[in-house]
């Protein structure tokens, strides 16, 4: 396998490589099941979201980071047995490893996410009002989540799971 090299005859050697990479990630099942489940974490995220800010008075930058964590692992759960079932290694200590690949992965995702939606929420001079209540906070984690999704997607197939291994 040589990952897209150039080999002997002065042509890439796509065999194994960027071209078998690119496919996995262009599954459409496997993509269409990772925004299932994206929407999953999106409700665990904005649930967290809305019941700690509105519920509890947990800053908004608090409670979205709690959201976050919380979609993190409801996500990571639904795809170890959904989307990725077939991919990995069996037993404990794999799964711990893909746990922690998980985190990893998903932390450049996570930053890009709560980095939008500080903009989104502190810079920007946004209030959409309902009973009373700004509620412009709750709309602005789709938009963050949305951007957030596809970063995630490739870098969760390609590191996590290793789908052009399989």
């Amino acid at each position: 396998m040589t990952d897209g090299n150039v080999d002997g005859t002065g042509e890439p050697d796509f065999e194994g490589g960027d071209e078998s990479r690119l496919d996995a990630l262009l599954s459409g099942v496997r993509f269409g099941k990772f925004v299932s489940v994206g929407a999953v974490g999106a409700v665990a995220d904005n649930t967290m979201l809305a019941l700690l800010g509105l519920g509890f008075g947990v800053p908004e930058l608090v409670a979205k980071a709690i959201g976050i964590e919380t979609a993190i692992l409801v996500m990571f759960t639904v795809n170890e047995h959904w989307t990725f079932a077939d991919e990995g290694a069996p037993g404990a200590r794999a799964f711990l490893r893909r746990l922690g690949k998980s985190h990893l992965v998903r932390s450049g995702g996570s930053l890009i996410q709560f980095a939008i939606y500080w903009f989104l929420t502190q810079r920007l001079d946004v209030t959409v009002v309902v009973f009373e209540t700004d509620l412009w906070f709750l709309l602005a984690s789709p938009i963050a989540i949305g951007v957030a999704m596809f970063v995630n997607y490739v870098f969760e197939s390609l590191f996590t799971w290793q789908v052009h291994e399989a």
